[in-house]
């Protein structure tokens, strides 16, 4: 519970920094690539699964769904989607290598695939 709040938390500050960083010290270079709204996707993806991530912390505690391991591959997934998804976007805005396009999907499907453990666990454990 604690690991994914805190995961969680980090994650959603980073975009906070990472979206005022490209707003402001990187507004010249993703202009240049034509790259800003691949940036503020990764941002916007980076911020809301963050936010999942608490969520599943929270759902973990004792009053709610408890540690079932399905809230536990939901949270890594989520944060696996985190890092191939908003990551690879982050890195393509900024160097213009086509070729880490083909890296998202990957973070798309966890973040799918995570949401859906979720979903499980929620009709498994509710109570």
């Amino acid at each position: 519970m604690k690991k994914f709040i805190m995961t969680g938390a980090i994650i959603t500050l980073l975009s906070v920094a990472i979206g005022a960083f490209g707003a402001h010290a990187l507004a010249d270079i993703l202009e240049k690539n034509n790259y800003e709204a691949v940036f503020e996707t990764g941002v916007t993806y980076q911020m809301s699964h963050g936010l999942g991530i608490i969520l599943i912390g929270i759902l973990m505690s004792k009053n709610l769904l408890g540690p079932v391991k399905q809230l536990k591959w939901a949270g890594n997934l989520l944060l696996l989607g985190v890092v191939l998804f908003s990551g690879s976007l982050y890195v393509l805005s900024l160097t213009g290598i086509k070729i880490l396009g083909a890296i998202t999907p990957f973070g798309g499907v966890s973040f799918l695939v995570g949401w859906l453990f979720l979903i499980i666990a929620a009709k498994k454990f509710a109570k």
